[in-house]
């Protein structure tokens, strides 16, 4: 493949996303996660869920860049978080979204800044310097995101609203492939 988005190759399956991402450099990235539509039933072997919280399901993990299948159930939420310093983008498979997006005021206050729904093929992006997020299942139903980060995340910063104060916290995938 070659890193000029206009001349890289359709992409019909996972494998293929897996393929051209390992070929590719970061910077087609955004092209590779937007052009390729993916349902439900080709996660079958990645997905696992959980009545009490979302969980996070490893597809790949390696030293480029690591892709990480979120099922979520109705109304379940991450805390607001960083990305441990990497890109993120999140394509949402089946059900709707609502990402909230957060910043600290001149007082060092956390407050929201943005908030959108998104559905099913759209595709939304996050770095640290854009602030912090929050995710949520609106959906009456499951839903199913496919997170791809630049380089794999083992830890990341994460509100801890007691404290209201960011905790440093270790992740973890609840299944590996």
């Amino acid at each position: 493949m070659n890193s000029n988005p206009d001349s890289l190759e359709t992409l019909l399956t996972l494998d293929d996303l897996i393929t051209a991402l390992l070929e590719e450099d970061k910077t087609t990235y955004n092209y590779l996660i937007k052009s390729i539509s993916l349902e439900a039933k080709d996660f079958d072997a990645y997905t696992s869920w959980s009545k009490d919280c979302y969980t996070r399901n490893c597809v790949v993990n390696n030293e480029k860049f690591e892709l990480v299948l979120i099922c979520w159930g109705p109304g379940q939420m991450t805390p607001i978080h960083d990305h441990g310093g990497e890109e993120c983008w999140v394509k949402v498979i089946e059900g709707e979204l609502e990402e909230v997006i957060y910043k600290k005021n001149k007082n060092n206050d956390l407050v929201a800044v943005r908030s959108s729904i998104s559905k099913p093929n759209q595709v939304t992006y996050m770095k640290d310097f854009m602030g912090f997020h929050s995710l949520q299942n609106v959906s009456e139903s499951r839903s199913l995101t496919l997170h791809l980060y630049a380089k794999p995340i083992s830890s990341c910063n994460i509100l801890d609203e007691d404290s209201n104060t960011f905790v440093r916290t270790e992740l973890f995938y609840h299944t590996t492939a």
